[in-house]
């Protein structure tokens, strides 16, 4: 049966808050001055991953600012403290992002950026629409299209110009979306309510029976699901119904993020924002980054 989401703002807005509250700890430590002086408060809750496909660096990007991950800590990106809530790589060097700006930011005029970019490896950023709108927090490029879930709405949004104007889609309580460039059209979604699948660029959704339980879904090939299950198994499908396990997240935490920068290269977060990385698809891992591990701005 197709499902046309139409549901009350009420509605929509209690669940969307239960699930920002899975996700975002209101303990969370939010940056209260950037002196030197000050100690540094860390990565703060990460949201997104991604690798540059201009020199393979991992990235994490979250409630403290994007992150360069090396095996020495996670340095943060031109010092800046905006809180990236959704973060996607499109190209070398080339990042997309939504969020909030650093509380300590000047020139801040309103608490969503909307959709931001960065070509030089997140270092500058621009914004390309919706300032002051829009607080994108899964951001998928499928080919000439980009779908975006505000979270202000909980409504998929959709790009066929990289960003500057947009279409308004399916309203949904949805934690991820996975789309891919062979397939533009079909989007899939993670909701409390099990995996969603839409075959119309996000007009309307099908539920995926079989599918189990999903904290974040990819698709890094036009046959190939990938998931993270919330009890942190590792689950591949090649049409989101039936299943098979291929490893587990280490750690007993939570699973939080994927990224699927390939069939076989991944990379995850827990929600103690730890980052782990696997290149045979999820069979292994190995730890990239801890919480408690050095932060420096560069």
């Amino acid at each position: 049966m197709t499902i046309r989401f139409r549901i009350p703002a009420l509605a929509v807005a209690a669940t969307a808050g239960a699930l920002l509250l899975t996700a975002c700890s209101t303990t969370d430590p939010k940056p209260t001055a950037t002196k030197a002086s000050d100690p540094d408060p860390g990565t703060g809750h990460l949201h997104s991953l991604g690798v540059d496909t201009a020199d393979g660096t991992l990235y994490a990007a979250g409630h403290l600012g994007v992150f360069r991950l090396s095996p020495t800590g996670a340095v943060r990106i031109a010092d800046r403290y905006q809180d990236t809530m959704g973060f996607t790589v499109t190209g070398p060097r080339t990042f997309l992002a939504s969020g909030h700006p650093s509380p300590t930011d000047p020139t801040a005029t309103s608490p969503h950026l909307g959709l931001i970019r960065s070509t030089d490896a997140g270092q500058t950023w621009t914004t390309v629409s919706a300032g002051g709108e829009a607080d994108f927090h899964s951001l998928q490029q499928a080919g000439a299209i980009l779908y975006g879930l505000d979270s202000q709405t909980s409504q998929i949004w959709a790009s066929k110009d990289g960003g500057a104007t947009w279409e308004r889609r399916a309203k949904l309580p949805a934690g991820d979306l996975a789309a891919h460039t062979a397939a533009p059209q079909e989007v899939w979604a993670t909701t409390r309510e099990g995996l969603l699948h839409s075959t119309d660029g996000g007009t309307t959704f099908e539920s995926a029976p079989g599918a189990p339980a999903l904290a974040a879904v990819e698709r890094p090939a036009p046959d190939q699901l990938i998931g993270l299950a919330a009890d942190g198994k590792v689950v591949a499908s090649s049409d989101g119904r039936s299943w098979t396990e291929r490893g587990r997240l280490p750690g007993g935490v939570r699973p939080a993020v994927l990224n699927a920068a390939s069939p076989t290269h991944l990379l995850a977060a827990d929600t103690n924002d730890a980052v782990y990385e696997t290149k045979d698809g999820g069979r292994t891992w190995n730890a990239v980054h801890q919480p408690g591990q050095a932060t420096t701005g560069h």
